[in-house]
């Protein structure tokens, strides 16, 4: 039986026993593993070490404890292992500090003063920043810096506790921080592991944070005891008791002199103010009843306190504390609402007798405001703007159908197909336009001009018309009243301004100057005697001169009888002769000098070819002569074949220097 393996079943002790489980003998406590003592045995059994049947077995103990003959083992202290998060758990490390941050939206301050708390966990060597947080400071507070290791920029290692002293900058997530102190438990565990402290350091003062403080000091040295009034009493007291005021609402920048009238109420059961507008004031404005509805008016709106917010509208009595009383209104005197000056002018019986028997205040009399008359706008024309002519354009501003504008009728029937015809030539700096020739029509019923360009042979210019009538603005004259040219402009070496292009008269039409000499009040001296010098060296004025000399004669014989009288007009004429410059033309004979101009001598000018064809010859530029030219074209061609023989198709009538014989 001996032989037999000690296995459940195989034996006879127990042989009815079915729990044969065995305690454990391992344990975890605290994540630690610790041995343990077995109390039961198998299934529960009480162990045979705690039997007395085990002890009876022992009859020698003795021999079998060694402690009885030896004595304990000394063995040395060993300190428990205690981790390092064990060690250093809920030790954290402190440090002042500071930021500046850069400030470009304000014109305030340019630079922030940011004050910060540094906190080191030596358990976990993790660190964070945190703000004390500032009430009503404008920018977000609280933690920046999440906690957890950090890297060192220099050293690519994590920040620990060596890292950090007194007086030094550490820049961490892209703040750059100073450290300027630490906690007493801070300073004493550095000093106990080694690390030599640098001196500490004040923080600096913020200048916004310092404003606020005086603004806080000034309001707490400003603030008013409120005043207990029993509002029952005055209710009942003062109850359907109203201050009425008339007043006007006074504008600076208004155009006008009228003065806006108003009434205001004063009611004296809860000091509210309400100011109404008047009926006879809504006349094309919009009807408001009320400027402002009942409620008490404070004086000045804008102060509140530093720590109101300004993004906040609504305000209370708890932050207006001076609102406007009976003894602030007096007739004369100019009260704000709102940012609107009222100045009062009148109040009415109740009023004047509570101010005199209650508050001792008698109201001056009546404040008389003399508006000035109403004045009429000016209107004024606009600008031209280069569509039409300036006279179209005005018209139409008189009315909201434009109408044509007037025109001179009678001048027009008077002058009708009357031109003032002059030879041009154009002032220009290329080669090929010099020797262009044209003729400036100028209509005296439209005052209109119009430009035809003469045809020249082998020039590869086709003549025609160049500009059609129009009246043309001087240079350099105002747009919206421009000046045309007219005839007293247009004489031999003037200068016409024409868009962009320049002419210089060098010819003139024998009507031209008949029209001078029945309007000389029209020229001046210097286009009539111009005219006059050059016709009289293309010989279209003989009668004029034969009559001059005649008189001449006749002056000539009665102050001298002796001087013999020329026996016909040929004789006469080549007796004459001309000196000077056509444009200063001065005539003598022997009979005597006869003076027909003073003016003084001007730069001579180059006049044109003028080219007539044959079907457009004519005796004169006026309408007459065109009339019977047109009217009987063969009977004119028959008189200048007999007066002057020509084998070519055209005339060339040459307008030089020259003297032409005809």
């Amino acid at each position: 039986m001996d032989s037999l393996p000690k296995l459940p079943g195989l034996n006879f002790d127990g042989k009815f026993k079915q729990n044969h489980n065995v305690s454990h003998c391992f344990d975890f406590r605290n994540g630690y593993r610790i041995p343990k003592t077995p109390v039961f045995g198998v299934g529960g059994d009480p162990k045979k070490e705690d039997s007395l049947m085990y002890n009876k077995m022992n009859r020698n103990s003795i021999l079998f404890d060694p402690i009885l003959t030896y004595g304990c083992v000394k063995k040395p202290y060993i300190n428990p292992f205690k981790p390092h998060f064990v060690l250093y758990d809920k030790k954290t490390l402190k440090f002042l500090a500071f930021f500046k941050q850069q400030i470009f939206e304000s014109q305030k301050e340019h630079v922030r003063t940011r004050y910060v708390n540094i906190f080191y966990f030596l358990e976990d060597d993790t660190i964070t920043v945190i703000e004390p947080e500032i009430d009503n400071c404008g920018f977000p507070q609280g933690k920046l810096i999440r906690r957890g290791k950090i890297k060192n920029v220099s050293s690519d290692k994590y920040y620990t506790w060596k890292n950090f002293n007194l007086g030094i900058d550490i820049a961490m997530q892209g703040f750059v921080f100073h450290i300027t102190d630490c906690d007493m438990y801070t300073k004493e565990f550095l000093l106990s592991n080694g690390i030599e402290l640098n001196p500490a350091e004040c923080l600096p003062i913020d200048s916004t944070n310092t404003n606020k403080i005086i603004k806080k000091m000034k309001s707490a040295s400003n603030f008013k005891v409120p005043r207990i009034d029993d509002k029952l009493r005055r209710y009942l007291e003062f109850q359907g008791m109203v201050l009425h005021f008339d007043c006007v609402l006074y504008e600076n920048d208004k155009t006008s002199n009228q003065y806006i009238t108003y009434k205001l109420f004063y009611y004296l059961e809860d000091d509210t103010i309400a100011i109404k507008e008047l009926k006879e004031n809504r006349e094309g404005r919009y009807h408001f009843s009320m400027m402002m509805s009942r409620n008490r008016l404070p004086k000045n709106w804008k102060q509140l306190p530093s720590e109101f917010p300004s993004i906040f509208m609504e305000k209370s009595e708890n932050e207006i504390t001076d609102f406007y009383c009976p003894t602030d209104l007096r007739i004369g005197e100019t009260i704000f609402v709102y940012g609107k000056k009222i100045i009062l002018l009148d109040c009415d019986k109740f009023t004047r007798d509570y101010y005199e028997r209650v508050l001792k205040l008698p109201q001056p009399n009546r404040l008389e405001i003399q508006a000035s008359e109403k004045k009429k706008p000016k209107s004024r024309l606009p600008n031209y703007l280069g569509l039409g002519t300036p006279e179209d354009s005005m018209a139409s501003c008189y009315g909201l159908i434009p109408k044509s504008p007037k025109k001179d009728i009678i001048n027009y029937l008077i002058n009708q197909n009357k031109f003032l015809r002059y030879g041009c030539v154009m002032d220009a700096e290329h080669p090929e336009n010099q020797h262009r020739n044209f003729i400036i029509m100028y209509s005296l019923s439209n005052h209109t001009i119009k430009i035809v360009e003469l045809a020249s042979d082998n020039s590869g210019i086709q003549g025609g018309l160049f500009l059609s009538p129009i009246k043309i603005v001087k240079p350099d004259s105002n747009p919206d009243e421009p000046v045309y040219y007219s005839p007293k402009d247009l004489y031999i070496g003037a200068t016409l301004h024409v868009y962009s292009h320049r002419f210089i008269i060098t010819s003139a039409d024998l009507y031209v100057y008949r029209y001078m000499q029945n309007f000389p009040e029209l020229f001046t001296a210097r286009s009539i005697q111009s005219v006059r010098n050059y016709l009289l060296l293309q010989g279209h004025l003989k009668e004029d001169l034969a009559n001059a000399i005649e008189k001449e004669v006749l002056n000539q014989k009665l102050t001298d009888p002796i001087v013999d009288e020329p026996k016909d007009m040929n004789e006469a004429l080549q007796s004459l002769t001309i000196t000077g410059d056509p444009q200063n033309l001065n005539i003598s004979s022997k009979i005597g000098d006869a003076k027909l101009s003073d003016q003084q001598p001007e730069e001579r000018e180059i006049c044109p070819y003028f080219i007539i064809p044959q079907k457009e010859k004519r005796e004169s530029y006026h309408e007459t002569c065109e009339k019977e030219y047109l009217d009987n074209p063969n009977q004119a061609e028959d008189k200048s074949s007999n007066s002057k023989k020509s084998t070519d198709d055209t005339k060339f009538v040459h307008f030089k220097d020259d003297i032409l014989t005809q």
